[in-house]
């Protein structure tokens, strides 16, 4: 008896421990310069898709479950429309939102939701019909000559107090109707701005525009003196004052979402310059004005410090251009996130998408999601591009937990093939792995893990883990990985002591082969369809 209560006991208290960590509120966390999501106490790496603008219904989400538990994707990003969770002001409809919720755990899926309030994409078009009705109550934007555009004004406190109400509608039911949180983390609006004009000129607007620059922003930027807008900012002032704004409007509405159910919140952007870079682009006219462009993140980060971070949408086909948004967002004061990336949905020109998820790991982002998961298709023969991308998202997704807690500890290291690059190489300090793209055959006998016709793409990507010690996870994708000694060796050369195909159950290692002899003769060769290994080093 005394054994079964002591059981007992023992079980009660596990069953506490879990339930008390399905409740831990998932939050961003930082340490020494690298970040992570904490979701159920443990590091979570987003390692997600997201669906088309108008795909947050619960019928359209049917067909992208069954591409998200082939991909392995542990994250879903989903919008919800203003416009249908408050059909009239102040009466609330959340079937959708809970119709979504339900399928999400029912495929074990984690959620990030996309308000789409007064903002998509510069423009208001998800706003609820007493809204775009009344505009005496619920004013537009006006251009320089007086015309109305289809943009709410940002200096209007009756568009302000809507959207914020809606907002905190959607956290308060997500308080009560999702404890196990399957909402890890809200987008709040997208692609904030105004395309049509650089800002408002409506009476309202424009006489706050002709008062004094706030004294808070000029503190935050670290400017002397004080003036208007046009005296501080110069040629800048449009923007700058468009940038504080919808900055201001957003940071309050997140604020209040926030003391209902604090999840990590963040905003994305437009780029200030996607596909003309270098070459000078005119706010409001080329991306929306007022944006958390690159120009305006320090004005975003005063005006609206309840935002956890700014995130970049990735919309570039050069992958050097790909990888300077991610450093120039990437700062100590904003961790990596990149909420849309350029994949799914077919860019003119532009090839090589399986490269960006690890680029976006190797940079130290949080998370990373492609856009358009409605476009893949997985029950049938898919191009060669879509299928380099499925493989990339499905060898990290099989251990993704695994692979969030090295990326936080900093022991993740990835190398990425670009044309006219055919070789890289990663330092762990006492060990060096050099990777060659593509897996090279020497002898031309020499097998790789598995074959494939993706290699014409050249976007072979390993992802390399120091294990500790002298052992190392390797998951790698149409390349070769070699370890070798630190240059300054004396004399001594490396051996693999033992290399070991399988998988994760969770955080547990599963081995399911020995690599040896050919496979392991001429380099660890990686082919199209990847394969993860377990590899312990020695010397001689």
């Amino acid at each position: 008896m005394r054994r079964l209560m002591k059981a007992l006991i023992v079980l009660v208290g596990a069953l506490a421990t879990v339930f008390a960590m399905a409740q831990e509120m998932p939050r961003l966390v930082q340490e020494q310069g690298r970040a992570t999501l904490m979701v159920d106490g443990k590091p979570f790496w987003v390692l997600g898709a997201q669906v088309d603008n108008s795909s947050g219904w619960p019928e359209r989400l049917q067909a992208v479950w069954p591409v998200a538990e082939t991909m392995r994707l542990n994250t879903l990003e989903v919008p919800v429309y203003w416009e249908q969770m408050e059909p009239e002001r102040g009466r609330f409809d959340f079937t959708v939102v809970d119709a979504i919720l339900q399928q999400a755990r029912e495929h074990k899926v984690r959620l990030v939701l996309l308000w789409f309030g007064t903002w998509k994409n510069g423009k208001m078009h998800y706003v609820p019909e007493w809204v775009k009705s009344n505009t005496a109550t619920y004013p537009r934007m006006k251009t320089r000559d007086g015309r109305a555009i289809d943009v709410l004004s940002p200096n209007a406190p009756a568009n302000l107090a809507a959207d914020r109400d809606a907002f905190v509608a959607l956290m308060r039911h997500l308080r009560e109707t999702d404890p196990q949180h399957t909402v890890i983390m809200m987008q709040v609006e997208n692609e904030s701005g105004s395309l049509g004009t650089v800002r408002d000129f409506g009476a309202v607007a424009q006489k706050e525009f002709e008062g004094q620059a706030p004294a808070e922003l000029l503190r935050g930027l670290k400017k002397s003196g004080s003036g208007t807008w046009q005296q501080v900012f110069g040629d800048d002032a449009d923007e700058t004052f468009a940038a504080w704004s919808v900055a201001r409007y957003i940071g309050q509405v997140a604020a209040a979402g926030k003391k209902e159910l604090p999840l990590p919140m963040y905003a994305n952007n437009w780029l200030k310059s996607p596909r003309a870079f270098p070459i000078s682009t005119v706010p409001g006219e080329d991306y929306p004005s007022g944006g958390p462009t690159i120009n305006m993140m320090e004005v975003w980060k005063v005006a609206a410090p309840a935002l956890d971070l700014l995130a970049p949408d990735i919309y570039v086909p050069s992958s050097e251009r790909y990888r300077s948004v991610m450093q120039e967002f990437h700062r100590a004061d904003n961790p990596l996130m990149i909420p849309e990336s350029l994949g799914f949905e077919p860019f003119p020109g532009a090839s090589g998408y399986a490269r960006n998820l690890y680029y976006a790991l190797g940079e130290g982002a949080i998370g990373f999601a492609n856009f358009g998961l409605d476009r893949v298709r997985v029950d049938g023969v898919m191009n060669a591009e879509t299928a380099s991308q499925v493989e990339g998202f499905r060898l990290l997704g099989s251990f993704d937990r695994e692979l969030a807690a090295l990326a936080f500890a900093g022991k993740v290291k990835t190398a990425v093939e670009e044309p006219g690059i055919s070789q890289k190489e990663l330092d762990f300090g006492g060990w060096r792995a050099v990777v060659s793209f593509p897996p090279s055959y020497d002898p031309p006998a020499a097998p790789v893990s598995t074959t494939s016709d993706t290699r014409g793409l050249k976007v072979g990507r390993v992802m390399v883990a120091s294990l500790g010690g002298d052992e190392f996870l390797v998951a790698g994708i149409d390349c070769k990985v070699q370890f070798a000694t630190p240059l300054h060796a004396g004399g001594r050369q490396m051996q693999l002591l033992r290399v070991e195909e399988g998988r994760y159950d969770g955080t547990t290692w599963v081995p399911s082969r020995l690599w040896n002899g050919d496979e392991t003769d001429y380099g660890l060769n990686f082919g199209g369809k990847g394969s993860l290994v377990r590899v312990k080093l020695g010397s001689y």
